[in-house]
């Protein structure tokens, strides 16, 4: 039975951090990585799914005093975040980032981590061209995700989803938790269709893997 995407992680806030740093494989170092790939001049950071903050626990290690905003569905996970790290210059928004505005080249760099394998191609091309808008000339996006190689992996998690969201009757458009991840390949065609003009995979762990994005200067 699939649960509502806000449920399915509130249930979990209690176990979430240990099971991500101990189960599954790649996002311990994946975490660490992400804080060194964000460029020394980011000041303004949007973090996209922030959860409890496990990427921003990296990341104030060695920027504590980036300003960022954290979006996410769970308020649960964003009362720990803000526990762990109540003197950081942190605005957390309880939402979902398909409705909140980012606003137009606002952030110096935006980040999402293992938060974007559950959405189709439209629905992550719609974000992305948002994401890229969001950022200043020369900002980059930062995404750690789970991504696979094969498509024939790829395109049976989609049709698994569509059959088990056929069978509870759920409405298009909800968001209820499962994943679908998508080969790297159509990661980075996604994002040059966003019209980033800089796209690479820079960094993989099985299937836990960053690519990075960039928005040209003017």
């Amino acid at each position: 039975m699939l649960e509502k995407m806000a449920d399915f992680f509130t249930a979990r806030v209690d176990e979430y951090d240990n099971h991500m740093m101990n189960d599954v494989v790649g996002c311990k170092e994946g975490y660490i990585k992400m804080a060194e790939l964000l460029p020394e001049t980011v000041v303004n950071l949007l973090d996209l799914g922030c959860g409890t903050g496990l990427e921003l626990d990296e990341i104030f290690k060695i920027r504590p005093n980036i300003k960022v905003t954290g979006v996410d569905l769970s308020k649960a996970m964003l009362g720990i975040l803000k526990q762990k790290h109540p003197n950081q210059d942190l605005t957390l928004i309880n939402a979902n980032y398909f409705d909140y505005d980012f606003g137009i080249e606002w952030f110096d760099a935006i980040i999402s981590f293992q938060t974007m394998h559950h959405f189709s191609h439209e629905q992550k091309i719609q974000l992305y061209s948002r994401i890229y808008s969001a950022l200043k000339p020369g900002g980059k996006y930062i995404e750690c995700d789970y991504m696979v190689i094969e498509q024939k992996d790829e395109d049976y998690n989609f049709k698994e989803s569509v059959r088990i969201r056929n069978e509870q009757n759920i409405t298009d458009g909800e968001f209820y938790h499962y994943d679908t991840p998508c080969t790297i390949e159509n990661q980075l065609k996604m994002l040059r269709r966003a019209k980033f003009e800089k796209v690479e995979m820079v960094w993989r762990l099985e299937n836990t893997t960053i690519v990075v994005a960039e928005r040209a200067m003017k």
